[in-house]
């Protein structure tokens, strides 16, 4: 089993005893309601089921300081008034007599889920536990953290398994200050935050929690802070903050292990964080994160308070990491402009120590600070009139979530390959399926008299095998495909496909041209079919539809080409269908080609076509049938900054396309 999930009852246990508006929403059921999903979506029996340890008292120790370990075992023997007179010493919190098994028990179970990731057990994991942790500080509970389960997880995997570069994304809609003060001056630990501030008025009201709180001494740079100074962010801001902030750092770190504080109160329906981004993003979110590392990737859960959005966006987290496509992301994709000057406002604070974004540049804004400190958010009461329309905005899009389930069910094949001469030493995954059928043979000679190269018997046979797949995808028999074509025939059968694709009913059809492969002249440019070509002689764009840009030389080039162009222009696209061709003199190295393909999972809710000519498809077939089957990519190699020439094509592209796909703006206009 590729995934862990990593759970034990006895987390239920701690409740509070007294009345505390403020502490009431941390319940036993945020764990039940969140299984009991699982279970429904037989999520959970596809996981390989951890039952949770208890962390030693040693183990808490990496973190917290012996007198406060000392003080929480305490609490086992404390009666009610005793325990809620401690709880009022801190902020937000509150101590039952089962606390310290409990948050021992948390903090065991991210322990556990490291070790099974590391030890090569599992590929990923998510640990489901409370109390969360990312409050909690090295002396002190806080904002209903007991004892830093990542945190601590973090220092963990730095001893026990010898890790140099750990990366913590803390998508948790307040901000773990506790994570930040304990590695704040730890380069080994890049800690990537983002949480609603509204300039300083919202809980926990730390001026440190501001875009230009970087990091201290050697740690300068290693902490990342992206503030929502709004509340309202939705998918696209979400998508916007990783391509644009999180993954090109990230990519420059080169982790060996992700980190996430998985908290869902940033999702819809939540009253503390009072955001709008769906389950389904979250999916998405832990796509872009398995590209990093290996796919070594551990899930840990933070805080999330309203159960139903809680819950699913659990479930859309695990169907991710057991390899599953995400759903299509619903809604518009343009960055709202409070979040564009959030992105900008970091990305200016962290481009002195990463060249990801030096080359990427960055207009300057007239203060990094966006804080504000006259007077706090009000909180949204329950049952008041702002509660209730979130409530029934949060109800219509978990009710449109689970009618998009309903609609669009896990194939029971994710992949298949349609090759002519499938390689000898090809060794293809567990569950990928090698199509032995094609398109019926009239069909298929209809669309070769477009074009004199298919006429010839193996470029005829090649695109037979074609349709067919490209036919399974769209009836919803296979999720997505890999087909060869001949070199000489590569231009006319992705000109075929696309044609096919749009004919057999693809509303929107994303291409990702890689070599000489140009648009066709009489293709119609009526917005149904957006034509990226990767490694065109310039950087152009002769329509809002039609973009070519040169293929980068180094790592770090391509990166900023992945997520600044390609990503932006999918994501905003909301594609049905991608085909992603590697043709002649295509020029992409094995990692990049399956980092590209890994990457395109997203837009279009998994449904990839593949085309590769023959002559690669020994190198590249088995690596894109692992990818397309939720493996992670091969490792790019060290990062090298882009050329000069590569970040000029990248700008003026840019430039031109911003207006219209919004996606692609770093910057407030």
């Amino acid at each position: 089993m590729r995934t862990a999930l990593v759970y034990h009852p006895d987390m239920t246990a701690a409740r509070l005893l007294w009345e505390d508006p403020e502490c009431e929403i941390e319940r036993p059921e945020r764990l039940t309601t969140a299984l009991e999903r699982l279970q429904q979506g037989a999520l959970e029996q596809r996981c390989l089921q951890l039952a949770a340890r208890e962390a030693s008292e040693a183990e808490l120790g990496l973190v917290h300081s012996p007198e406060y370990v000392s003080l929480l075992r305490g609490t086992e023997t404390l009666g009610t008034g005793e325990l809620q007179a401690l709880s009022g010493q801190y902020d937000a919190v509150y101590f039952h007599p089962s606390t310290f098994h409990c948050a021992r028990l948390a903090v065991g179970a991210a322990l556990q889920l490291v070790d099974a990731v590391l030890t090569g057990a599992v590929c990923n994991g998510f640990a489901l536990v409370r109390p969360p942790g990312h409050h909690s500080q090295r002396g002190a509970a806080n904002g209903f953290c007991v004892f830093n389960n990542v945190a601590i997880a973090a220092e963990y995997a730095k001893q026990k398994h010898g890790l140099h570069r750990i990366l913590i994304v803390d998508w948790d809609v307040h901000h773990g200050q506790g994570i930040q003060y304990i590695f704040e001056d730890d380069p080994s630990v890049l800690y990537f935050s983002w949480h609603r501030y509204e300039h300083g008025r919202f809980w926990p009201y730390l001026r440190e929690s501001d875009a230009d709180a970087v990091g201290q001494g050697q740690g300068r740079g290693f902490t990342v802070n992206l503030p929502w100074n709004q509340v309202g962010m939705g998918n696209a801001d979400y998508v916007a903050a990783f391509l644009h902030v999180l993954l090109p750092v990230a990519f420059e770190f080169d982790p060996e292990l992700v980190l996430i504080s998985a908290g869902f109160d940033s999702a819809i329906g939540d009253p503390e964080g009072q955001m709008r981004a769906t389950p389904e993003c979250f999916a998405h979110l832990t796509q872009l994160l398995q590209v990093l590392a290996g796919g070594r990737v551990c899930a840990v859960l933070e805080g999330g308070y309203h159960l139903e959005s809680l819950s699913q966006s659990v479930c859309m987290v695990v169907k991710a990491l057991l390899g599953d496509p995400a759903l299509p992301l619903s809604g518009p994709m343009e960055p709202c402009r409070s979040a564009l000057e959030s992105i900008q406002s970091v990305r200016v604070a962290q481009a002195p120590y990463w060249k990801s974004l030096q080359q990427q540049g960055s207009a300057p804004i007239p203060s990094l600070s966006t804080c504000s400190p006259e007077g706090r958010a009000s909180p949204v009461s329950p049952g008041g009139p702002k509660f209730k329309a979130a409530e029934a905005q949060a109800s219509a899009a978990l009710s449109s979530l689970l009618e998009q389930m309903y609609l669009n069910p896990t194939l029971p094949v994710r992949t298949a390959v349609a090759l002519t001469a499938l390689d000898a030493a090809l060794v293809l995954p567990p569950g990928v399926l090698q199509q032995e059928g094609s398109a019926p043979r009239e069909e298929t000679r209809a669309w070769a008299r477009l074009h004199q190269a298919l006429v010839r018997d193996e470029a005829l046979t090649a695109l037979g095998k074609v349709l067919h797949l490209l036919n399974g995808i769209l009836d919803g028999q296979v999720s997505c495909g890999i087909a060869a074509t001949p070199a000489s025939a590569a231009a006319a059968t992705l000109d075929v496909a696309v044609r096919h694709g749009l004919s057999r009913g693809a509303r929107r059809l994303l291409c990702v041209a890689v070599g000489q492969l140009d648009r066709p002249a009489d293709l119609a440019d009526d917005g149904r079919n957006l034509w990226l070509n990767i490694r065109g002689k310039e950087a152009s764009a002769p329509s809002t539809f039609q973009v070519s840009v040169p293929l980068p030389g180094t790592t770090g080039g391509f990166v900023s080409c992945v997520l600044a162009l390609v990503l932006p222009l999918a994501y905003g696209f909301q594609p049905d269908l991608v085909l992603l061709a590697l043709g002649p003199a295509h020029g992409l190295q094995a990692p990049q080609a399956a980092l590209l393909a890994a990457l395109l999972r997203g837009p279009a809710g998994g449904r990839v076509l593949a085309l590769v000519e023959q002559e690669s498809t020994s190198q590249l077939a088995g690596v894109l049938a692992r990818v397309l089957q939720g493996e992670a990519p091969p490792s790019l190699g060290p990062f090298s900054m882009a050329s000069p020439e590569d970040v000029q094509a990248l700008t003026h592209l840019r430039g031109e396309l911003e207006a219209e796909w919004k996606l692609l703006q770093v910057a407030a206009p």
